[in-house]
């Protein structure tokens, strides 16, 4: 067996191990959930301009009150046990194939998994006070500019220690090659952490979020894998088939949401892996839904406060196609579409450098 078929096995392998087992022990969670009443108690009143979220109401009052948060406790927890579970096994059985499945690697996986785990805990702490109905923000939580400065704080530590240590500080610029940007690399990686953390609103249908990050993390993988990033291609993998998992108990009707705890470790861990891949220029193309999300807020709120009337009936902009009429389950597949064919997008751009 070549070491390329292998390295495809690999990846593979441990991204089915993900599905599976996270399949396997979602059940445990959910009965966890619902016995703790882990949702929120009331429906979201104010929009993030402060007016009544009237629209938004009328289309998931009924939703938000009953069906859990923090399903994203699926995804990086097993994220966690997997990498762990080789890890260990490469060390019990070092002399065996067991042992080449190993990806726990200093210059690979260790700051992706760190960030991972200390971003997904910052927003474990938010749901477990949205649930509660604790903390000073209106309905529970940790207020929107502390989550930022936490974000800020994540990606601070990121780019020092690529800077830093692994002595980065340059960016690929299409058409004119890679630029040394010197020090200007610690604020770029700090803005890309913030911009991904933003894009966390598209957590809001059935589904939506899942296959979203389930395609995003596949084209990373494609990337990491084509770089000879194999231990990098297989963390993306796993955190791909946990995304699967995590959609199998999330389309409609919906099990859990993924919560912040899922949306925050997602979204910094992807500002990571872009920029271990050096494709920070092709981010906007591949988490292209992203950027249309945040982009639909931008525009409501500057057409609010400058023309005084909305561009859309309600924000992000698949709350404003629920309201036209179209079935949460049309929107949510279509962006899944979309989604996907971004993502090819994104992956051929990247190959043809």
């Amino acid at each position: 067996m070549t070491i390329l078929t292998f390295n495809v096995i690999k990846v593979f392998i441990l991204a089915a191990v993900a599905s599976a087992i996270a399949i396997f022990w979602c059940p445990l969670l959910t009965h966890f959930l619902y016995k703790h009443k882990f949702w929120k108690k009331s429906a979201r009143q104010k929009a993030i301009s402060g007016e009544d979220a009237v629209v938004f109401n009328h289309l998931h009052k009924e939703k938000e009150v009953g069906t859990p948060r923090m399903g994203g406790l699926l995804v990086w927890l097993t994220v966690i046990f997997i990498i762990f579970l080789f890890f260990i096994l490469s060390l019990i059985f070092p002399n065996t194939w067991l042992a080449n499945f190993n990806f726990l690697s200093r210059g690979q996986t260790w700051l992706p998994l760190f960030t991972l785990i200390v971003a997904s805990f910052v927003g474990l702490i938010d749901d477990i006070l949205v649930v509660k109905g604790w903390g000073k923000y209106i309905g529970g939580g940790i207020s929107f500019k502390k989550r930022a400065l936490l974000v800020i704080l994540i990606g601070l530590i990121g780019s020092i220690w690529f800077y830093q240590k692994l002595g980065w500080d340059t960016v690929y610029i299409p058409f004119f090659g890679d630029l040394s940007i010197g020090l200007w690399y610690i604020p770029l990686f700090i803005l890309v952490t913030v911009a991904c953390w933003s894009g966390g609103i598209i957590d809001g249908l059935d589904g939506l979020a899942g296959g979203t990050f389930a395609s995003i993390f596949g084209a990373f993988t494609i990337i990491a894998f084509s770089l000879g990033k194999i231990d990098l291609a297989a963390f993306c993998a796993v955190v791909a088939g946990t995304l699967f998992a995590f959609l199998w108990f999330n389309i409609p009707p919906a099990r859990f949401y993924m919560g912040e705890t899922g949306i925050l470790g997602l979204t910094t861990v992807l500002s990571v892996i872009a920029f271990l891949t050096d494709s920070v220029y092709v981010l906007p193309v591949i988490a292209g839904l992203l950027v249309i999300e945040v982009l639909s807020v931008i525009i409501q709120l500057l057409s609010k406060k400058f023309r005084k009337k909305k561009v859309f009936l309600s924000t992000p902009i698949h709350h404003h196609f629920e309201a036209i009429g179209w079935p949460s389950y049309k929107v949510t597949m279509r962006a899944w579409i979309i989604g996907i064919v971004l993502a090819f997008v994104g992956v051929a751009i990247r190959l043809l450098r």
